[in-house]
């Protein structure tokens, strides 16, 4: 059976899709079959219903954060995301999304509107320190205008209000990190650096 919802410490994650823009070299999804006991490859992705009724039987207030976070990119689940968030903030939930920050791409428009009252933290992979060392790892579907996409998603996301963190991983050269950390201090974002496993 497909799992679209499952813990790790004290945190819900919602797995609603496979898909990606993106081909990261360092993806967890690379040779692994989920996180922890929970096989995350889904044979179908589930409706928004089918994801508020696993909600309905679930305590939320056992949980520190709800994150949207599965073996795939949420926001190609806009609608998805938009609709549960609204359902678990409804409960009193913390509400994060993890993403490559490529949506408006996706869309062909600014999405982060769609998202206000839905989701308090967007967790961003900047994964590099330029569009180039970005396509070389990442291979994303949209070249090396991913890259400057992201940032400007995030740049917008911070404006919006939302909670807005960056994310490296630590396999990066440290010049990278570091480079990256300056654009991250000069746009008053917070940089976190993710350990690879």
């Amino acid at each position: 059976m497909d799992t679209y919802l499952y813990r790790l410490g004290d945190k819900l994650y919602l797995n609603l899709t496979n898909r990606c823009t993106n081909a990261c070299e360092f993806c967890i999804r690379n040779g692994r079959e989920g996180m922890g006991d929970q096989t995350l490859w889904l044979e179908k992705e589930p409706s928004t219903e089918q994801v508020i009724g696993q909600l309905e039987h679930t305590d939320l207030s056992a949980f520190e954060e709800v994150v949207f976070c599965g073996f795939g990119e949420p926001l190609l689940r806009l609608d998805a995301v938009a609709a549960i968030g609204r359902y678990l903030k409804g409960r009193g939930a913390s509400v994060r999304v993890n993403t490559n920050g490529q949506a408006d791409l996706v869309y062909g428009r600014e999405v982060l509107d769609e998202l206000v009252g839905a989701v308090d933290t967007l967790s961003i992979s900047m994964n590099a320190a330029s569009a180039g060392e970005y396509q070389k790892i990442c291979h994303s579907e949209f070249g090396e205008a991913a890259y400057p996409a992201l940032l400007r998603f995030a740049v917008s996301a911070k404006e919006k209000g939302f909670r807005t963190v960056l994310s490296v991983v630590d396999t990066l050269p440290a010049e990278q990190i570091e480079a990256c950390r300056a654009w991250c201090d000069a746009h008053g974002i917070p940089l976190r650096v993710r350990r690879y496993e």
